[in-house]
């Protein structure tokens, strides 16, 4: 089985030192992926909305953990991403490890899952997936994130008529 490494990082991280840190501890640097954050334009209320190919990658990864579904899309906003992908569980465990050690940002599950795997505990279960690489579903080198503001931009008289 293959595992996915998913991690966040500040957007004024050096991704560079962390990924010759990973390449240094054995891992190829065709299963790390970089992909860092771009704000289109600030949400007034902090609610941004994916590209599709972000979408597409987050719903691919935790297709039946809503909670990390939001979790991860909510902290992934205007920071950067570093994934890698690994073969076995230990390699996975080892992986984190590294990323931890260079400062991810802990996204925590809220409630306890029962399906972590035996033997793998459940904060490094946070940050790994039992998914393939699959070569539709990758994070973009930069992602782009758009207001998801819904309300108008003009204010209206009661009569519904601008000002």
């Amino acid at each position: 089985m293959a595992y996915t490494v998913i991690s966040v990082f500040p957007a004024t991280v050096d991704t560079e030192e962390i990924k010759k840190d990973l390449t240094n501890n054995g891992f190829d640097k065709a299963n790390i992926i970089v992909s860092k954050s771009k704000l289109e334009d600030k949400s007034p209320d902090n609610h941004y909305e994916d590209d599709v190919k972000t979408r597409s990658f987050w719903d691919f990864i935790f297709a039946h953990d809503t909670e990390m579904l939001e979790a991860y899309k909510k902290e992934s906003v205007g920071r950067n991403n570093i994934i890698v992908y690994a073969d076995t569980a230990d390699d996975a465990q080892r992986a984190k490890t590294i990323l931890d050690r260079n400062g991810a940002i802990e996204v925590y599950r809220k409630q306890p899952e029962s399906n972590v795997p035996e033997g793998m505990s459940e904060d490094v279960y946070n940050g790994i997936i039992a998914k393939a690489r699959h070569n539709l579903y990758f994070l973009d080198s930069e992602r782009v994130y758009k207001s998801g503001n819904q309300g108008m931009d003009e204010t209206m008289d009661s009569q519904g008529s601008k000002d």
